[in-house]
């Protein structure tokens, strides 16, 4: 049957409200659509972060595209991520399958990793611009020195997202800003978006293959994601960040909070 036939409305509404917010705040979809699949809908957590993780691909290729052309992009920081993030997803994506296959205990798992990176998620958000001035404020890491240590960034953000689909978004901008202190931010954010994308497709492929990816329900967000993301993009600008950010901080840490209690 055609998956466009079979879009459901709520889902849809979730899809195009987390759209809109990551186009005001530019935080990553898995950070706000994997605890509202989880929380809200029902859905089980691996299946949540499978689909959630296609979806965010989806939506990224498009802001890694716009990115690449502004050349806002430092694909010698991307390679580092991902020769750290790959790896380390495709180790865990294969951790998650034994698993999955011993007694469902990777349910479990999942939801204590996303309770854990919701709440570190809620702090890079809450504290963004307290954590970019200090980053600023710091001497430039000696030229050479910083490339271990992105490797390192990048195998962390390749667990936790192949677990959570978080830690790609807030949390990865946040690092790359201490560790690379003279980068302009908006080449932080788009290296952060491109280095993403093969990341969140290594995973969702990794999650379908598992069998944690519902494509009705992927199709139901993408329906009204896309627009929501085109819409909060336009009206950023217009957006109240000084209550906004913080709202958003304080909805990821309850629902992560809840999540872990």
């Amino acid at each position: 049957m055609d998956l466009l036939t079979q879009i459901d409305f709520m889902h849809a509404l979730a899809g195009m409200a987390v759209g809109v917010l990551v186009g005001f705040t530019g935080v990553g979809g898995g950070a706000l659509m994997t605890p509202v699949l989880v929380l809200l809908f029902g859905v089980a957590p691996q299946t949540a972060v499978g689909t959630d993780l296609l979806y965010a691909a989806t939506t990224e290729t498009a802001g890694s595209a716009v990115h690449g052309w502004r050349e806002t992009v430092d694909w010698r920081i991307v390679r580092r991520l991902a020769s750290g993030s790959i790896p380390a997803s495709l180790v865990t994506l294969g951790a998650l399958s034994w698993l999955g296959s011993v007694g469902k205990s990777a349910q479990h798992e999942i939801l204590l990793v996303l309770g854990v990176m919701l709440v570190l998620t809620a702090i890079a958000v809450a504290f963004q611009k307290q954590l970019i001035a200090y980053a600023a404020a710091r001497r430039p890491v000696t030229r050479g020195h910083e490339a271990v240590p992105t490797v390192a960034l990048g195998a962390l953000i390749g667990v936790a997202v192949s677990l959570s689909s978080v830690g790609a978004g807030a949390i990865g901008v946040t690092a790359l800003l201490i560790l690379y202190p003279g980068l302009p931010v908006s080449r932080i954010v788009g290296t952060d978006i491109a280095h993403a994308v093969p990341l969140a497709l290594v995973g969702g492929i990794g999650h379908w293959i598992i069998g944690g990816v519902d494509w009705t329900l992927l199709a139901s967000l993408l329906a009204g994601s896309i627009p929501g993301v085109i819409v909060g993009s336009l009206l950023s600008s217009r957006a109240p960040d000084a209550w906004l950010r913080p709202a958003l901080a304080a909805v990821l840490l309850v629902s992560g909070l809840k999540l872990l209690f």
